[in-house]
């Protein structure tokens, strides 16, 4: 992607977090907006650049943000956060039961929300009571 069509990106997601139209966003929205344009910052760093922008925020301070020495960490392979589940999956069928899966990512690591957890189980097959974690890995890493 061309660094201007890149940029023309950043700004749609930057007005779509703009809700009150006045050309800023609120500074609790930052790591949604990051995320949104493809960044992957942990919650340290979330926390660490809302405190070094202070307040709510224009796109100027947002582009800074995005382009700060260093950048942010790497989404990674898919198959290094499946060995993350595998140790759960003790029959390496691909599948871990949806309690445990909620489990895992509302207590270990950067932790989720309940909410943020049952926004991610809505984009997957979740009947049988289990979930395909490499299905949902893989899935997320290409979004």
């Amino acid at each position: 992607m061309s660094d201007q069509a890149q940029s023309t990106n950043f700004k749609e997601a930057f007005s779509l977090f703009d809700k009150r139209g006045t050309g800023r966003v609120q500074i609790d929205s930052l790591g949604d907006l990051l995320r949104a344009c493809g960044q992957n910052p942990t919650l340290a760093e979330i926390k660490d650049l809302e405190h070094s922008v202070g307040g709510d925020f224009d796109f100027d301070a947002f582009t800074r943000v995005l382009n700060r020495p260093g950048g942010f960490r790497d989404p990674g392979e898919p198959e290094e956060y499946c060995r993350g589940f595998q140790v759960f999956d003790k029959d390496l069928t691909g599948f871990i039961g949806v309690g445990q899966f909620r489990y895992i990512l509302t207590n270990l690591g950067e932790k989720m929300s309940d909410d943020e957890v049952d926004e991610l189980l809505k984009a997957v097959d979740t009947s049988s009571g289990e979930l395909n974690y490499v299905d949902l890995v893989k899935m997320i890493l290409q979004n």
